[in-house]
């Protein structure tokens, strides 16, 4: 088998699915609870994948018959083989996304391992920006908003997952005319983008953020 078939976020439903069998091991001792453990997780990996081949199922349910924490280990690092990297970026591509920004900070595209990236963001620190560039309906779509550190732990909306946050406001077009021509929505995202895509298991809510801020 060599067609890659994992995304990012579905690679993070799997970690989080071994994660669990792996805590139940460690903690509980009937065998028929384990069994349920293990159907339930595999369940929810399969669910995260539309459309498996009879191949590709049969892989990722091997996960249901592992012991030990290397058995893990060693799955997960052999699915990576099979992740489908975020779609090939250019800075020039992403200059085009932003037209108004004449000083873009650009990010270093080439440190990013984009087999682990649902989303592309980063940080202009010295103006407060936020940047996320998303393949969104076969092409890429860009955000930027004013990005505000809370210091403090809360729910991610793009991962669910309970992180630092910071306030992430985009100004947007109204949907009622207004004297200032412009609408905002914000949102609590991760401050961290990294922890963000290592975290995120579902792209619908981040799918419906952009869309809000697109019209």
């Amino acid at each position: 088998m060599s067609k890659l078939f994992i995304k990012n976020h579905q690679y993070n439903v799997i970690k989080k699915q071994a994660e669990f069998i792996q805590n139940a091991l460690r903690n509980v001792a009937d065998r028929s609870v384990l069994e349920t453990v293990r159907y339930s997780a595999l369940t929810n990996i399969v669910e995260a994948f539309p459309d498996l081949t009879e191949e590709q199922q049969q892989m990722l349910e091997q996960i249901s018959a592992f012991e030990t924490a290397y058995d893990f280990q060693g799955y997960l690092g052999e699915l990576e083989s099979y992740l489908e990297s975020y779609p090939p970026i250019t800075p020039k591509q992403i200059e085009k996304l932003f037209p108004k920004n004449k000083k873009l900070k650009m990010p270093d595209l080439q440190s990013i391992d984009l087999r682990f990236v649902t989303y592309l963001s980063w940080v202009d620190i010295a103006a407060n920006r936020l940047f996320i560039v998303y393949p969104f309906e076969g092409q890429f779509s860009g955000i930027e908003g004013k990005i505000t550190p809370t210091n403090k732990k809360g729910y991610c909306l793009f991962c669910n997952r309970h992180h630092e946050l910071a306030f992430f406001l985009v100004k947007t077009k109204p949907s009622v005319p207004s004297p200032d021509n412009y609408a905002a929505i914000g949102q609590y995202v991760c401050l961290d983008n990294q922890v963000c895509n290592q975290s995120i298991t579902d792209t619908g809510s981040l799918e419906k953020f952009i869309l809000s801020v697109r019209k």
